[in-house]
C-alpha cells in the first residue's frame, strides 16, 4: 500500500509539473485556460440546464486535454528533429486539428446553450 501512495504521490508531481510548464511556455495554452476560466463562469452564472452546463465545463476540459497532447506531439517532434519533414508537419497539424475540433465541439454545445436562453 506504501508503495501505492509513493507512486501517486510521484504522478501527481509529474502531472503538476507537466500542467506548469505548459502554462508557463505555450501561449496557445494560457489561451484556453483563460477562455475556459470565462466560459466556466457564464456557465455556472447563466440559468442554463445542469446537464448542458456540465457538457460545457466538461469539452472545456477536454480542449485543454487536447492541447496539452498538441504541446506533447509537438515537442515529441521537435526533439526528434528540427529538420523540416512531411510527416513531421502531418504529425502536428493533426495535433493541431484535434485541438480546433474539440474547440468546436465546446462552441456547438455553448450555441445550443444560447439558443435555448431565447
Amino acid at each position: 500500500m506504501k508503495y501505492f501512495f509513493e507512486r501517486l504521490k510521484d504522478r501527481t508531481r509529474w502531472s503538476w509539473q507537466g500542467l506548469v510548464v505548459t502554462f508557463r511556455e505555450e501561449y496557445s495554452f494560457r489561451t484556453w485556460v483563460w477562455a475556459n476560466l470565462i466560459s466556466a463562469a457564464l456557465a455556472i452564472a447563466l440559468s442554463i440546464p445542469e446537464g448542458l452546463r456540465a457538457l460545457i465545463l466538461v469539452l472545456g476540459l477536454l480542449v485543454l486535454v487536447a492541447e496539452l497532447f498538441n504541446t506533447a506531439i509537438e515537442r515529441a517532434v521537435d526533439h526528434t528533429s528540427t529538420e523540416h519533414h512531411t510527416l513531421a508537419g502531418q504529425a502536428k497539424d493533426a495535433a493541431s486539428a484535434a485541438v480546433a475540433l474539440t474547440a468546436i465541439a465546446a462552441g456547438v454545445a455553448w450555441v445550443v446553450a444560447l439558443v435555448g436562453l431565447i
